[in-house]
């Protein structure tokens, strides 16, 4: 079965095919750049549901992600839709370790998303922010000051739980 296929395929629910195109990216069945392009041709809802495959890889082997899924998931911070900028930010989360002198175009775009109204991209994008400022990169001389800021004014509990978390670790 090819990627076309599973998204042609009406009987195969949104969460299954998450899970089988995560797990031919992990088993190298299907290789990261062939569903990188197939997603740039998707509309919203199947880009979204491509780097939430991503996503469920990279969360079990984040050895999988290289620059070009890193440049890919940036660029989609700023998609209008978004479930693609809440996948693209829990992406990030996933792969941030390894990218560590990579981030700053990652983190201008996800400080402008934890503006956004939507609690998900918010919590997602958290999410990130934290796992970025664990890293103790340079980075975090700008970004731990911006996360504070972001944290006392979140009125959302998940939300500020991900940012505190973060600046705990950071400050360790």
């Amino acid at each position: 079965m090819t990627i076309e296929q599973i998204f042609k395929d009406k009987t195969i629910k949104a969460k299954a095919k998450v899970a089988t195109i995560g797990q031919w990216l992990v088993a190298g069945e299907l290789p990261l750049d062939e569903l990188l392009a197939f997603a740039e041709h998707q509309k919203a809802a199947g880009k979204a549901t491509c780097i939430e495959s991503v996503e469920y890889a990279t969360k079990t082997a984040p050895g999988i992600a290289d620059e070009t899924l890193l440049a890919f998931v940036t660029k989609s911070l700023k998609d209008e839709e978004p479930r693609v900028k809440w996948e693209s930010a829990k992406v990030i989360a996933n792969i941030a370790k390894q990218f560590p002198a990579q981030l700053a175009p990652s983190i201008k775009l996800l400080l402008a998303n934890a503006e956004n109204d939507g609690t998900v991209v918010r919590w997602a994008t958290a999410t990130a922010l934290a796992e970025i400022l664990k890293l103790k990169t340079e980075a975090n001389a700008k970004l731990l000051p911006a996360v504070e800021k972001l944290c006392d004014k979140e009125t959302d509990n998940g939300v500020k739980k991900k940012y505190q978390d973060g600046i705990k670790k950071a400050k360790k």
